[in-house]
């Protein structure tokens, strides 16, 4: 048995991955990886290479250096529906439906993947194409309640609401039967009620079908209530990976988002968690109190505590 098949192996493994155009080094000698079962987000201000790297591990692009190996094989230079085959599937940043489907045609789409059926079976439509076709229908309008859109199973897809519609693109990526499953901006557009929600479908993709979860999301928010580890590019490079804590607090990460400054930011953070931490101690709420949950803000991007949430909801 070769190396790269023992059970040690990781889910996703970027060595070194790489991608020029022209003198532009869009994804910059990435090393990173995933395990089966985990729920890891890719972060980064605009531009710092985190969709180029989903077309890499997802076959639109080939990498000009390096590699990256999905369940012990590489899927550079792989052509995408073989990787979709494989166990990958995605969602896109810009929704994209076939939006004068309805639902559970877009659904039953994203199942034929795993479909036998070749032409002639479709041509003269045997009876082994149609048991199919019948399994392949059953199976969407599985999927489409896992989502909570069983009521819009014959609704076009364009009529549907905004967030609705995320959830039907997930639904279709469900429907290939993934091992990994990468979600490109989930929650973009959605309000605080939907990204709630959107977390909630997460954590069951992952706890109960046992689907390995990729996300990028500017919502700092939603990465820090869902993410068990995150990376963080900028510029095309690697410039921090580790747990929520760990990048909330990070220096470099920081200055990514914010420009210069970054130490001052985190000391103020300090200083006033301390301060909230000592005035609870003494059973009183200063004006300040709330310091801890303060949010970080610049071009839309959000940082907050991990527990900022749960206090929201409470």
């Amino acid at each position: 048995m070769s190396e790269t098949s023992t059970a040690t192996t990781h889910l996703v493994e970027a060595k070194s991955a790489t991608i020029a155009f022209g003198g532009l080094r869009a994804v910059d000698s990435v090393d990173l990886h995933i395990d089966a079962g985990e729920i890891v987000a890719l972060i980064g201000p605009n531009g710092a290479g985190k969709t180029t790297f989903f077309n890499l591990l997802t076959g639109i692009y080939t990498p000009t250096e390096g590699e990256v190996l999905f369940d012990g094989r590489s899927v550079s230079g792989v052509k995408p529906h073989v990787i979709a085959a494989r166990g990958i599937s995605r969602t896109f940043q810009n929704i994209r439906l076939f939006k004068a489907m309805t639902s559970l045609e877009n659904v039953m789409i994203g199942r034929h993947v795993r479909t036998k059926s070749g032409p002639f079976g479709a041509t003269f439509r045997t009876p082994a194409f149609r048991r199919e076709e019948a399994q392949i229908q059953a199976d969407a309008e599985r999927w489409l309640e896992f989502v909570g859109l069983s009521q819009f199973a014959n609704e076009i897809a364009s009529s549907l609401p905004y967030g609705a519609q995320r959830r039907l693109e997930i639904a279709r990526a469900l429907a290939t039967e993934p091992k990994l499953i990468c979600l490109d901006e989930p929650a973009a557009g959605m309000n605080n009620k939907e990204s709630a929600e959107l977390n909630q479908l997460i954590f069951r993709i992952r706890d109960e079908l046992g689907i390995t979860v990729l996300l990028i999301e500017h919502d700092m928010k939603v990465v820090m209530n869902l993410a068990e580890r995150i990376y963080v590019l900028d510029f095309g490079k690697l410039i921090a990976q580790g747990t929520p804590g760990e990048i909330q607090a990070n220096p470099a990460v920081i200055e990514a988002y914010l420009g210069k400054g970054a130490d001052a930011i985190v000391r103020e953070r300090a200083e006033a968690q301390a301060a909230a931490e000592t005035d609870a101690s003494r059973g009183s709420t200063p004006p300040n109190a709330s310091a801890n949950d303060d949010l970080l803000e610049s071009d839309g991007i959000i940082m907050t505590p991990p527990n900022a949430q749960a206090k929201e909801d409470a």
